[in-house]
């Protein structure tokens, strides 16, 4: 790495992490909801360069703030773990030939979902994290179940150019995962759909979460020092997330959509929903049904 860790995890990147550091957790239960085997790997590794001797100053507290972030989302995120990635099983059984991960973090649904090996999976993220991702799965050998390629790439600009260079073909029926248009700026939120959008042929496929209310909110301001990680936009009138009206607008793009409140989605999984979760908070499922 030609940076150190606490340089390079740093921002979205540590937030990465902290849904490692869930992974982790759970994959520790004896009544986990799924396994990632190398959801540790990355922890230690980050740990390690956030407490070292020589890290910069303040390191090591903002490691704890990160733990104490993923304390505080655990029992929510654990459950969108395993959503996810039955999403993407259900791809697999459906006969879709590309996935693509927006947002990718520090997940590895390429080596622990059985995914089948002419499938192929791109991941879209930050090349900062890539740079520690990779160094991390060389060192443990890990070797993926299908096609894995990874994308460098800012979400927050023009991405679609990197994708297709790597060789994303448009007109292959899509699975997109999105785990960040969430937390972007509105404008930024929604390019990014309208990107996925003139790259997904028809019966393409594409869901993101949606809290309910102040959920997130909350839970940030509860977790000791999280607004490190997750500081407060510039101005208040900043807002994230494709919009209250994102189903409609989505369908005015030429998608079908639905939406499954967390708890009737997770009803089988026998884990009951937090009650700091508000109503309103699960999934909006999206289905291309003609060109723009």
């Amino acid at each position: 790495m030609s940076a150190s860790i606490p340089e390079i995890l740093s921002g979205a990147p540590l937030t990465a992490v902290g849904v490692a550091v869930v992974r982790a957790r759970e994959t520790a239960r004896p009544d986990r909801l799924y396994a990632d085997p190398l959801a540790q790997e990355f922890v230690d590794a980050a740990e390690a360069g956030y407490t070292a001797p020589d890290a910069p100053p303040g390191a090591a507290e903002l490691w704890a703030n990160a733990l104490a972030l993923a304390d505080a989302v655990y029992e929510s995120r654990t459950l969108g773990v395993r959503l996810v990635d039955d999403e993407l099983r259900a791809a697999a059984e459906a006969g879709f030939e590309q996935v693509v991960s927006l947002g990718a973090g520090l997940d590895t649904y390429a080596f622990r979902l059985e995914l089948p090996d002419s499938l192929r999976l791109f991941e879209v993220d930050l090349p900062g994290l890539f740079e520690f991702k990779e160094v991390v799965l060389a060192a443990a050998e890990a070797e993926p179940c299908c096609e894995r390629i990874v994308v460098p790439a800012d979400l927050r600009a023009d991405w679609s150019a990197a994708l297709l260079d790597k060789g994303f073909r448009p007109e292959v029926p899509t699975t997109w995962i999105d785990h960040v248009v969430g937390f972007l700026p509105r404008a930024d939120a929604r390019r990014e759909i309208v990107t996925v959008t003139e790259l997904s042929a028809p019966a393409s496929r594409y869901g993101f979460p949606v809290i309910g209310g102040d959920g997130f909110a909350a839970v940030v301001r509860a977790a000791p020092g999280a607004d490190r990680i997750f500081p407060a936009p510039s101005a208040p009138s900043v807002e994230t997330g494709p919009g209250p009206d994102a189903r409609e607008w989505l369908e005015s793009l030429g998608w079908r959509t639905d939406f499954r409140e967390l708890a009737e989605a997770v009803a089988a999984y026998g884990r009951a929903v937090p009650d700091s979760i508000p109503p309103g908070t699960g999934n909006v499922v999206a289905e291309r049904v003609m060109p723009r």
